[in-house]
């Protein structure tokens, strides 16, 4: 049991290094992490006007690309914030409930993340190998209910972690050489054995991304083999353009998160500087990155953003454009 001195220390704040080594450069690095989260803040939102303003995107499909569109903007709304303010402000001081807070918000939504990436792929299962039975499958009340349910699975996993790392004392330097709080370095400043909170975390990784991925890679290779089958070639480069977008961004996020994961885990003779960017790029890239993926892969977004920017620009000559169309 912790000694009252040492719990009464879980109360005190934490402070954020930024980027170890190269403090002096942080404006010059804020600048590159302005510019990324003002476009994630913008695709992204243009994505979920254009799913919410255009009729002909209300299909499951852009529902969960949607999905992932609020995804990303609560991991940079958690991430990078903060980080700007380290930069620019100096504000390293972060208390210590906020610290697990983004903590909690940044694993969380991880594991939604990869449920509804495992559920796009089922979408596009049942739309390529059983399109007669696709809108009785998943219909739009099936879909929010797989949304709830990656959250609520996300949330469920994630909440034991959280009681485990808070009750741990946290009587060493207060100091995290990370421009967020980062799990592992986080863990490395309690002065009692985390070893429950770090078997917990590895095998809630590995049961997570070790069962999405082995469905994911199992939807696709059907999907593949069948498309391959079609006898029109224009129908086989669509229904590849479609998946190819979603394997785009199933990529970026497990590749990433695995590549940011290890360098945690295992420095591999690298400065703490680089295993610090990594964290912090995949955290803000892919965000970024997803959008425009979609918008550049998938026509139907295209079309949409392009529709939901016309009506924010002259939405009174759209509606009435609209109105003389009926």
């Amino acid at each position: 049991m912790p000694s009252p001195n040492q719990t009464n220390t879980n109360s005190l704040p934490f402070l954020l290094t930024g980027i170890p080594g190269l403090e002096d450069l942080h404006i010059w690095f804020s600048i590159p992490f302005c510019f990324m989260y003002i476009m994630t803040l913008l695709g992204n939102i243009m994505i979920i006007l254009a799913v919410r303003l255009d009729k002909s995107l209300h299909e499951p499909m852009y529902y969960f690309i949607s999905m992932l569109a609020v995804i990303d903007l609560i991991f940079s709304t958690a991430v990078v914030p903060k980080l700007l303010g380290v930069f620019w402000l100096g504000s390293r001081e972060i208390v210590f409930e906020a610290c697990f807070i983004q903590m909690f918000f940044i694993h969380t939504f991880t594991a939604v993340e990869s449920g509804v990436l495992l559920a796009m792929s089922f979408d596009r299962y049942i739309a390529i190998c059983n399109p007669l039975r696709y809108s009785t499958i998943l219909t739009s009340s099936r879909t929010t209910q797989i949304g709830l349910l990656s959250l609520a699975r996300g949330a469920a996993v994630m909440t034991p972690l959280m009681c485990l790392l808070t009750s741990l004392p946290y009587c060493e330097s207060r100091v995290i050489p990370h421009s967020y709080c980062e799990h592992m370095a986080v863990v490395k400043l309690a002065c009692a054995d985390p070893s429950v909170s770090d078997l917990y975390s590895i095998i809630v990784a590995t049961l997570l991304v070790g069962t999405d991925s082995v469905f994911i890679t199992i939807s696709y290779g059907t999907i593949l083999r069948s498309v391959l089958r079609l006898p029109s070639q224009e129908a086989r480069l669509k229904a590849l353009s479609t998946c190819g977008s979603h394997i785009c961004i199933i990529l970026l996020f497990y590749i990433g998160g695995l590549l940011s994961m290890y360098l945690q885990m295992f420095s591999f003779g690298l400065a703490p500087h680089i295993q610090v960017l990594v964290a912090d790029f995949y955290l803000t890239v892919p965000p970024m990155l997803n959008p425009l993926i979609y918008g550049i892969k998938v026509k139907q977004i295209r079309r949409g953003i392009f529709s939901c920017f016309l009506f924010l620009t002259y939405p009174v000559a759209t509606g009435a454009k609209n109105n003389h169309t009926k």
